[in-house]
């Protein structure tokens, strides 16, 4: 009897493991072709978008006078949003909103509509990046991909994060901090690893078909890394402090502006009309146009021969403006300039070499800002190699923790406090919610 109680249990548990093996081979297969055909479709649309986004800065550079088109180009944007683009206005609060409750449709609008909106704002001079315009589609074509295939409620969460992956990791070249970046921006101090594989596999892909379509992306170099050393750690950790002050200045002034704006000005069309008309103004009192669009070449210069020193304020304000007014396009690339800037002024004063810590600010105030330090951290390896590590390391985390309860994006939920506040925490608290009760 004992023998053949054994032999059963043994049998049971071979069938068992077969079972699981197979589960796992069919959640592999599923999640290649499901996070596979996402990474194909952002990819695409990042390359479509890159390119468009070079014509638009190119033009914007060959006609000065587009930028008197500012207030107009603003203005109909937001007009189209306003009648037409239904819930599409929230952007990348949209997509992390349906991610972490489901109660809303993600349309298909949104991809078409962010990718024309966010053109025709640095076709006029406008300062803002390209991160949301890459999420933004991700996750609208993710949404209707799951759609069509009439995916499983519970697996509609994991492609939208696969659509923040590709996205992220195709606009910048980037896939592995693009995988860890959709994991990691949904809610602070937790990172989801059920969908760790997708958001890889769709990164990977994007980033993968992107470079396909013949799409390239810049590189820089920190340079000489100094060897690690005590000294050397303290002014990097000084730096870090500095960093994450000023992720939190760009996010909290952001914020009020836009509340500022909408307060003042009821109809979103007339809100965007005088900021671009406060964004001429602007340039023409300052007498420079270097800190329109993108500002890449403020970012070649941290690199290389150094900035003004106030450089990085200054892209600080025409960015918080430019979003504040309700214009299209993302916060890092202005974040990654941001930082730069500052790093390379830094430099000067800590005694560091300017494009070594140009580097490191560059992924540390991005870090503060979007409450990500591991994408960051990797995003800084994938950028400038791996022999600063411990550098970068040590300012995303500084900054994460010195840049508070805020950030860009006001969905992203708030599962354990920084530091030892011992503050108790609804498990739906949205750094929104914290932001209305100040």
């Amino acid at each position: 009897m004992n023998k053949w109680l054994k032999t059963w249990t043994t049998r049971e548990s071979t069938d068992s493991r077969n079972v699981r093996q197979t589960d796992l081979i069919k959640y592999i297969l599923q999640w290649l072709v499901l996070a596979g055909a996402v990474g194909f479709l952002t990819g695409s649309a990042s390359a479509l978008f890159l390119v468009s986004l070079e014509w638009a800065t190119s033009m914007r550079n060959e006609q000065p006078w587009l930028l008197y088109l500012l207030p107009f180009g603003g203005a109909f944007v937001s007009w189209m949003y306003q009648a037409y683009g239904r819930n599409s206005t929230k952007g990348n609060n949209l997509i992390l909103e349906q991610i972490h409750d489901g109660n809303e449709t993600i349309p298909l609008r949104m991809a078409p509509f962010v990718l024309v909106g966010t053109v025709l704002t640095h076709l006029f001079g406008g300062s803002a990046g390209r991160e949301g315009t890459a999420v933004q589609m991700g996750g609208s074509l993710s949404e209707t991909l799951g759609k069509l295939l009439h995916i499983r409620p519970e697996n509609r969460k994991i492609i939208l994060m696969c659509g923040i992956s590709a996205g992220f990791g195709s606009v910048f070249g980037t896939p592995l901090a693009g995988a860890v970046f959709g994991l990691e921006v949904l809610a602070i101090g937790l990172i989801s690893y059920e969908a760790l594989l997708p958001c890889l596999i769709a990164s990977l892909v994007g980033h993968v078909v992107t470079l396909g379509w013949g799409v390239t992306h810049a590189h820089y170099s920190m340079g000489q890394i100094p060897p690690l050393g005590a000294i050397v750690l303290l002014k990097v950790t000084a730096a870090a402090v500095v960093f994450g002050l000023i992720s939190r200045l760009f996010s909290e002034l952001t914020h009020k502006l836009k509340s500022l704006f909408t307060r003042l000005f009821s109809h979103t069309a007339v809100k965007a009309f005088i900021g671009g008309c406060v964004i001429i103004l602007l340039t023409k009192a300052i007498g420079t146009r270097d800190y329109l669009g993108l500002g890449l070449p403020l970012l070649d210069d941290s690199f290389q021969d150094g900035t003004a020193s106030l450089a990085f304020l200054w892209k600080l304000i025409f960015t918080s403006i430019t979003l504040g007014a309700g214009f299209q396009g993302g916060e890092v690339t202005p974040l990654f300039v941001i930082g730069a800037t500052l790093g390379n002024t830094l430099g000067t004063l800590l005694q560091l070499h300017g494009p070594f810590l140009a580097g490191i600010g560059l992924i540390a105030v991005f870090s503060g800002a979007t409450n990500t330090p591991i994408a960051c951290f990797l995003l800084g390896i994938e950028l400038f190699g791996s022999e600063a590590a411990v550098y970068m390391f040590v300012a995303v985390v500084i900054s994460y923790l010195c840049s508070g309860h805020v950030g860009i994006y006001t969905a992203q939920r708030l599962k354990v406090a920084k530091g030892q506040s011992g503050q108790k925490l609804d498990e739906k608290t949205a750094l929104g919610t914290l932001k209305s009760k100040r």
